[in-house]
C-alpha cells in the first residue's frame, strides 16, 4: 500500500490544538525553543491565552493572537513536526510528501531537508515577512465555471489565483479593488473574503520573496528521503537544491493543490494521511473524487490508530 503524508497550513489552526501533542517526546521543549525564538509564549497562545505572559513574552506590543500569521505558522510547524516525529519514532515512513503553503515546510522537514531548528528559523522569518506585506486581500470562490474565471483574472493585473485547491474551490489573491472586482463579476456558488493582511502566494509578495530567498541562500537543504511535491511544482522531487528553488518561489506563486491531488493518484498513492489539526486537505481528496482513501492524525492518540 502506498502512503502519503499531506500537511495542512495556515487556516486548520485551532486553539487547543497543542493539548493532543505536548505529552509527546520534546514537545515541551521544542515550544520553549520556539518561544524563546520568537519572543512570547506560543504554548499559551495555542491554549487561547491572550496575554503571553509566559517566560517568552516579547512585551504588550507582541502578537498573541492564534489567528495572527506570526503566530499560527510557527505552532502549526511545532504541531505538525512533533506528529511526525513521533511517526518516525515508530518507524513509519511515507511513500510521497506534500504541503499545502506553510505545511510545504512541514513537508520538507518529515522528507529529512533540514532539522526542527532549522525549520523554525524559517518559519519566524516566512511569517513575519508575510504579515509585514500588507495592503492585499484575498478571496475564496467555490462553485464556478473554470473558463469563466480564468478569462476574468487574465483581464485583470491586479489579482491571481492564488491556491486551486480543487475544481469547484480557489483564493483569488491581488490588490482589494481587484479581487473584490473579479469576485464580484464571477458566477459562482459563494465567495467568501478570507481575514488575512496581505496578498499571499501573489506577485505582491515580490519584496517578501526576495527577503526570504535571501534568507534561504545560505541554509544547506539536504536531499529529501522521501519524494516531495510542491506548491509550485507537483511533481516528485529529492534533490535539495529543486526542492529550496521552489520553495524560494512559493510566496509568489499559487498553491497548486487540485494539481497535487491529481499527482498523488499517477503515483498509485492509495491512502494519504493529513498530518495535524483539522481534515481540509482530507476533504478536498474526498471532493475531487480520486480514488484515495484518507486518514487523519491531529493528537498522539491518533497515532495509536
Amino acid at each position: 500500500m502506498a502512503i502519503a503524508w499531506v500537511f495542512p497550513g495556515q487556516g486548520s489552526q485551532k486553539v487547543g490544538m497543542a493539548d493532543g501533542v505536548i505529552e509527546l517526546p520534546g514537545a515541551r521543549e521544542r515550544f520553549a525553543r520556539a518561544s524563546a525564538l520568537l519572543g512570547r509564549d506560543l504554548l499559551a497562545i495555542c491554549s487561547g491565552d491572550g496575554s503571553g505572559d509566559g517566560e517568552g513574552n516579547g512585551g504588550s506590543d507582541a502578537p498573541a493572537d492564534l489567528n495572527d500569521t506570526r503566530n499560527t505558522q510557527p505552532a502549526l510547524f511545532v504541531v505538525e513536526s512533533l506528529l511526525v516525529d513521533a511517526l518516525h519514532g515508530q518507524g513509519r515512513r511515507p511513500d510521497l510528501v506534500a504541503g499545502h503553503s506553510l505545511g510545504e515546510l512541514v513537508a520538507l522537514y518529515a522528507a529529512g531537508v533540514f532539522d526542527a531548528d532549522t525549520g523554525l528559523a524559517l518559519v519566524r522569518r516566512r511569517s513575519e515577512l508575510m504579515a509585514e506585506a500588507g495592503g492585499g486581500a484575498m478571496t475564496a470562490v467555490m462553485g464556478f465555471d473554470r473558463t469563466e474565471l480564468e478569462s476574468l483574472v487574465a483581464a485583470s493585473d491586479g489579482v491571481v489565483i492564488a491556491n486551486d485547491n480543487s475544481s469547484a474551490q480557489v483564493v483569488l489573491s491581488g490588490t482589494p479593488d481587484s479581487v473584490a472586482r473579479v469576485s464580484g463579476e464571477l458566477r459562482c456558488k459563494r465567495a467568501v473574503p478570507l481575514a488575512v493582511s496581505g496578498a499571499f502566494h501573489s506577485p505582491f509578495m515580490a519584496g517578501a520573496a526576495a527577503a526570504f530567498a535571501a534568507e534561504l541562500e545560505a541554509i544547506p537543504f539536504a536531499d529529501a528521503s522521501v519524494p516531495v511535491l510542491s506548491n509550485t511544482d507537483p511533481t516528485p522531487e529529492t534533490s535539495g537544491a529543486a526542492l529550496k528553488d521552489r520553495l524560494v518561489r512559493q510566496m509568489t506563486s499559487g498553491v497548486r493543490w487540485r494539481e497535487t491531488m491529481e499527482a498523488l493518484a499517477a503515483a498509485g498513492i492509495d491512502t494519504a494521511v493529513e498530518i495535524g489539526p483539522g481534515t481540509v486537505l482530507s476533504g478536498l481528496i474526498k471532493r475531487s473524487g480520486a480514488e484515495i482513501g484518507t486518514a487523519g492524525i491531529a493528537t498522539a492518540a491518533d497515532l495509536g490508530a
